[in-house]
């Protein structure tokens, strides 16, 4: 097991030091690699003489970095709901995240929410909130005397995702908005790290680094819980509190995501089971190896997003859903055969 993490750890770098390169190159206009090199290496001061450089340091360095970022926070996410639910098709989204925040973007986006905060437009600020405040409805309703059984959460979870799809539906129906403003909630609910600069991603990275240093804090209680809850109540673990940190982590993490980047699906499922199979299931690897595998994920396909129709430039979320639905149907598959 340990030469297998080594090796995986070995080729996840591999894969994202090539694609670093690549994403620097590669896109509406491309950049030589010994162009992109000199851009880096002249600092951001060169981008206002320089073409190549206003690319590198401007578009491309910014998306690349929001990309690990965003692709990281979904991972570990999803990681956390699966080793939560004790499933492996569970996903960040599972408790409302998803559709919360699409009901807040979409209000932003049709009302015409034009107040900012600390750099961020409305429409991430009232994703954040609607993701945020979707995961503590779900909550709530789902606590019975002072504990939250787990079918109970994904059953309301469930409950809430339609009613706040169908509450976003409704306003896309009865608002005086206009075409453009259909256009933009549908490009926003397909997901998309195009239009996104340093600020962006000076706002995310707090949220995504105190997300994973709690995780990864919380490792050992996840091992303990993946052995029942039982079985780690009497390990010393506390099962109701590490089951709400486990939440408010996972929500944190998805909110800052999707506020951003919008809804982007099958990282926080495919990354997970990926890893688990390469690094195994103790979570004090599989917590950081998720990192670096959706950090990797989602930069490539952010990098074929930008490329495959270029000038035109196709949603990444569409993209990771391309990759990730047969890989869904892989899993269902698989579960079938083996509770046959």
């Amino acid at each position: 097991m340990r030469r297998r993490r080594i090796v995986a750890w070995a080729g996840l770098v591999v894969v994202l030091v090539a694609t670093t390169g690549l994403s620097f190159c590669l896109g509406a206009s491309s950049v030589g690699p010994r162009a992109a090199m000199q851009a880096l290496a002249a600092g951001p001061h060169a981008a206002a003489d320089d073409k190549a450089a206003e690319i590198v340091w401007r578009i491309r360095l910014p998306r690349l970095l929001l990309a690990f970022v965003v692709g990281a926070g979904l991972a570990v996410a999803g990681t956390m709901m699966q080793s939560f639910f004790q499933n492996p098709m569970a996903d960040p989204y599972i408790v409302g995240v998803s559709s919360g925040a699409a009901l807040g973007a979409t209000a932003a986006i049709v009302l015409h929410w034009e107040v900012a905060l600390l750099g961020l437009s409305g429409v991430p600020i009232a994703a954040f909130v609607g993701a945020v405040g979707a995961t503590a409805l779900v909550y709530g309703l789902s606590r019975r005397g002072g504990r939250v059984p787990v079918a109970t959460l994904l059953l309301t979870g469930i409950a809430v995702g339609s009613v706040t799809s169908a509450l976003a539906s409704l306003l896309l129906v009865i608002s005086p908005g206009t075409r453009d403003d259909l256009h933009v909630v549908i490009f926003w609910v397909l997901g998309s790290l195009a239009y996104r600069g340093m600020h962006d991603l000076a706002m995310i990275a707090p949220y995504v680094g105190i997300g994973l240093l709690t995780a990864l804090l919380l490792a050992r209680d996840l091992n303990a819980l993946a052995l029942g809850e039982e079985t780690a109540a009497h390990l010393g673990v506390n099962v109701e509190g590490v089951k709400i940190a486990l939440i408010a982590v996972a929500a944190l993490l998805a909110a800052g995501a999707v506020a951003l980047a919008g809804i982007i699906g099958f990282v926080g499922l495919i990354v997970p089971h990926i890893m688990r199979i390469l690094v195994g299931p103790d979570h004090r690897a599989l917590l950081p190896a998720s990192a670096l595998g959706g950090a990797v994920l989602l930069a490539l396909a952010d990098l074929l997003a930008r490329t495959a129709a270029a000038p035109t430039e196709i949603p990444v979320g569409i993209v990771t859903s391309v990759l990730g639905g047969p890989f869904f149907l892989y899993l269902l598959h698989r579960r079938r055969q083996g509770g046959a």
